[in-house]
């Protein structure tokens, strides 16, 4: 018995080694594939720095199309309503996607496939692989690697016939002006206010048509700007919206799908005017960001210039609409705003004004995708991951308040934690003069020697929950530095320490990725390609969505 024990760990353990050699190969294979795509082709190749060269040959036929193109584009070339003008002007236009990430993703995809002949991409990030289930352009070899280069790899995949220009690096004032002014219209796939004000400020300088999307949760908007006379973004919020009602997909979710609606779903009212055949309805492929994109390069259709798509995929209700409310804000969608300081009749808005303008400042928003860290309490206040360590350890008597949402809990929490979200604090105060209680009785002392400590994901709102708690007399309620990210990391760095045979997992580049997945071969963390766990006396520890 021990025998064929000692047989199976052995065959486990070569499998396991086998598999990583194997995604090492196929990773290496897929940056030399990748590099080969870069390479231009000898005869008159484009240097892929610039858009403005880009053109089609003439041909017999007068339109500029080849067979292949022909060939590769024919259900386009069918469409009455498109057709061979229709896809001779989406090969001469040039397309900006700025964000490779959950709304940029699909759109970049769609762009090369339907034959926009220059498309550009602005990312200075890097893949994870918690972007992995909605930004369907990145694949697994890609993890660690600029967004950028692999939307490029993935867009030559799909069409190496059109040019792809990479911009690795982030958007800013001192490069919008240079960088959109190399394209025809541009797309905002970002995911923050102050980003969002800036690009559309950019292209109201410029000249440019912008199609913006928001997608958060279950919910998505979309809306075209600064097209014929249409508004810009100012128009439908000329003050920002207050920080409290701007979230991120980081800290508030997205659905995997969702990334995919925003720009899209106008092909559903653009399909009545199309023919097509039942059997071959392809034309579901069109729901991605790029729709909007399309029509105004190819100059079909009515493009969403003064109207806004909402859509709620909990409910699958799809509104189009001029007036809604969003982010608390009652907005109405019109036309151009006449005293609009950017777009309006005696704007001054110039390009140096752009230039020197501070969009962080304007916003009360940062720029950074890096999650905000508030810093609301005096050191006694608070306590490290290390130190709180030390006192569970300690055997200290003390309640664990966790002020995450329920759903955030439910995915992972702290033993013996008392979940209490933020937002219901007020109300269930006496849970926790409950639970000191029970603690007192439990562990002896009294009830003003036992103390209370908050966490949450980041730190943040157990900061704002221990001000709160200290207004009605838990004067020893103290806020975890950090939270669970905190938390979680010293375990990584506690393991990393302290065991030999630990090593990153691929998936992962820690040294690039926002929170690293650890391998190990030893007993205990046999866990290939899974989340870190971390065993600690009375039971496993999992942080998967960080």
């Amino acid at each position: 018995m021990e025998s064929n024990g000692e047989d199976a760990s052995r065959i486990l353990r070569e499998i396991e080694t086998l598999k990583a050699a194997k995604a090492d190969i196929e990773h290496r294979i897929s940056v030399l594939e990748a590099r080969l795509r870069d390479i231009p082709p000898p005869n008159d190749a484009i240097s892929g720095v610039s858009c403005s060269s880009m053109s089609i040959a003439d041909s017999a036929a007068g339109h500029g199309l080849s067979p292949d193109m022909i060939y590769r584009y024919s259900r386009h070339l069918l469409l009455p309503s498109f057709g061979v003008q229709g896809q001779s002007s989406l090969l001469k236009s040039s397309i900006l996607v700025v964000g490779a990430g959950g709304l940029g993703a699909p759109a970049l995809l769609y762009l090369a496939a339907c034959g926009v002949g220059c498309i550009g991409t602005v990312d200075h990030d890097v893949v994870e692989l918690n972007n992995l289930h909605r930004q369907i352009i990145h694949t697994e070899a890609y993890v660690g690697q600029p967004k950028v280069q692999s939307a490029a790899a993935a867009c030559h995949s799909i069409n190496s016939t059109i040019q792809i220009v990479e911009h690795k690096e982030a958007l800013r004032t001192s490069n919008a002006l240079e960088i959109l002014s190399k394209y025809d219209l541009v797309i905002d796939a970002t995911d923050n206010v102050p980003s969002r004000y800036m690009i559309s400020d950019c292209c109201v300088v410029l000249g440019k048509p912008l199609v913006s999307g928001a997608a958060l949760g279950l919910e998505g908007q979309l809306t075209v700007y600064n097209y014929k006379g249409g508004p810009c973004y100012r128009c439908l919020f000329p003050t920002p919206p207050p920080t409290t009602a701007c979230q991120r997909c980081s800290d508030s979710g997205v659905l995997g799908v969702e990334g995919t609606f925003p720009f899209s779903i106008f092909y559903l009212k653009w399909r009545r005017s199309l023919r097509f055949c039942p059997g071959c309805s392809s034309w579901y492929h069109w729901l991605s960001p790029s729709l909007e994109a399309i029509k105004i390069a190819s100059a079909v259709g009515e493009p969403l210039s003064g109207r806004m798509l909402l859509f709620d995929a909990l409910s699958a209700r799809i509104r189009i609409v001029c007036e809604a409310l969003i982010d608390h804000i009652q907005v109405k969608i019109r036309g151009r705003l006449s005293q609009c300081e950017v777009c309006g009749e005696n704007a001054t808005f110039t390009q140096q004004k752009f230039q020197d303008f501070d969009y962080e400042k304007f916003t009360q928003s940062p720029l950074s995708t890096t999650p905000l860290k508030l810093n609301l309490l005096p050191a006694d206040s608070r306590i490290t991951s290390k130190d709180y360590n030390e006192r569970l350890v300690n055997g200290e008597a003390h309640v664990l308040v966790d002020v995450r949402p329920s759903h955030h809990f439910n995915i992972v929490s702290l033993p013996k934690s008392l979940n209490i979200p933020l937002s219901s604090l007020e109300a269930r105060v006496s849970e926790i003069s409950s639970a000191l209680k029970e603690e007192v009785e439990q562990k002896g002392g009294n009830h003003s020697g036992t103390s209370v400590y908050v966490v949450c994901r980041r730190g943040n709102d157990s900061q704002r929950a221990v001000e709160y708690l200290h207004k009605i007399g838990f004067t020893s309620a103290k806020d975890i530095i950090g939270g669970l990210e905190s938390w979680a990391m010293m375990w990584i760095q506690t393991f990393l320490r302290t065991s030999q045979n630990a090593r990153l997992c691929r998936l992962c580049r820690p040294l690039e990725s926002n929170f690293p997945c650890l391998l190990s071969y030893t007993t205990d963390y046999r866990k290939q390609g899974r989340p870190f766990q971390m065993i600690y006396d009375s039971g496993t520890y999992s942080f998967p969505y960080f």
